[in-house]
């Protein structure tokens, strides 16, 4: 089979191999921005975004088939909140889309799926493609009905009524149409200090103003409330850049922004620390997808929602452009069985809001051993 999801750990030597159930999208891009400004850099156009996005998850069929990397990063997700033994009442997921992550909760699949579950209470999926958070809500549905929870009273799920405000108070899951930009809902801004935890995984890529969305976090979280997220980003989809570039050299003499910037694992870790978080951890995974060739690639990008919405792009990709950049690609990255590696770099991070109870470092010179005679000894 020609196509083949691996994923690569840094730091650590391990890694394994996924096949997906299918690849294939069209358009260029998967972007995040470096914004380690203080004011907002337009970048993304969120109108164009939201469309891409819409019309992605309106084909429900075709999309489920291009959901192997959200799912794959949603099991990297509930793997790391099983090692936090604490409960998180509130939960706020941003840019959730269809909720595959709440989906493997409710199916409690796993011993990590199991408990993550118990420990969430209540989780608020917000997302500014209606489409997308939508898409699954007759899933969300049966799962919940097939899988109940035996500890709490009930494990609806709840359409958000943002004109009455109105939620079943012992649902599990609770889908709310909003901005992921500011978050708000309705054009009404979540409150300060209402979650115990947030969490992101493959959308704030697309966020124009990420120092500014990072302050939100933190501002809504509670008092020693965590925020976790998986972005895209670095090296994220190098190949294809690389090709592209090359290639409207070739034909074009110039080039033009196919593929947007990215965050790298470097900036996340200021940005965070501007955004006055605690306690950080920040690595990176590499997951390495086969294509048969680059438009199998492109038209997965595009059932994805992960489409170019780079505000300076141009209109469209020239179809020689595209020979070119398929040739080059496979000249300079393919495969020995003609196929063409795609690497998309995730950069997870765990953040912890101040707190008056939370661990502090000692003060300097407090030490009352000194490292010097315990090497000694």
């Amino acid at each position: 089979m020609l196509r083949q999801l691996s994923r690569v750990r840094h730091v650590t030597v391990s890694s394994h191999v996924i096949t997906p159930s299918h690849v294939t999208t069209s358009h260029v891009t998967t972007p995040s921005l470096v914004a380690a400004r203080h004011y907002s850099l337009e970048v993304f156009c969120k109108s164009s975004k939201r469309l891409q996005r819409n019309r992605a998850s309106a084909n429900a069929s075709v999309s489920r088939q291009t959901d192997y990397l959200r799912q794959e990063i949603s099991d990297r997700m509930i793997e790391r909140l099983a090692f936090i033994s604490r409960q998180f009442p509130e939960v706020l997921d941003l840019g959730s889309g269809p909720g595959l992550l709440e989906q493997k909760l409710l199916k409690g699949e796993t011993e990590d799926d199991r408990l993550v579950r118990s420990r969430f209470g209540h989780v608020t999926m917000l997302d500014s493609s209606e489409q997308s958070l939508l898409r699954d809500y007759n899933v969300l549905e049966a799962i919940s009905e097939q899988n109940p929870n035996p500890e709490v009273a009930s494990d609806a799920v709840v359409k958000l009524d943002v004109a009455s405000g109105e939620l079943n108070p012992n649902a599990f899951v609770t889908l709310a149409h909003g901005n992921e930009e500011d978050i708000s809902i309705n054009n009404s801004l979540i409150m300060d200090n209402t979650y115990d935890a947030v969490i992101s995984t493959m959308s704030m890529h697309w966020i124009n103003d990420l120092p500014g969305l990072l302050n939100r976090i933190n501002n809504v979280l509670k008092p020693d409330g965590m925020f976790m997220g998986a972005m895209l980003g670095g090296d994220t989809l190098f190949e294809l850049r690389t090709s592209l570039q090359l290639a409207e050299m070739e034909r074009r003499g110039g080039v033009s922004p196919r593929v947007s910037p990215l965050a790298d694992v470097k900036d996340m870790g200021g940005l965070l620390q501007k955004a006055k978080f605690n306690l950080l951890t920040v690595d990176v995974d590499d997951v390495i997808v086969s294509y048969p060739d680059i438009w199998a690639l492109m038209d997965d990008l595009k059932a994805m929602g992960e489409g170019n919405a780079v505000l300076t792009r141009a209109s469209s990709l020239p179809r020689d452009v595209l020979i070119a950049a398929d040739a080059i690609y496979k000249s300079l990255h393919g495969e020995e069985d003609g196929s063409i590696p795609a690497t998309f770099r995730f950069v997870y991070m765990i953040g912890w809001k101040d707190s008056p109870t939370q661990p502090k470092p000692k003060e300097r010179g407090s030490a009352t051993v000194s490292l010097k005679d315990v090497l000694k000894e």
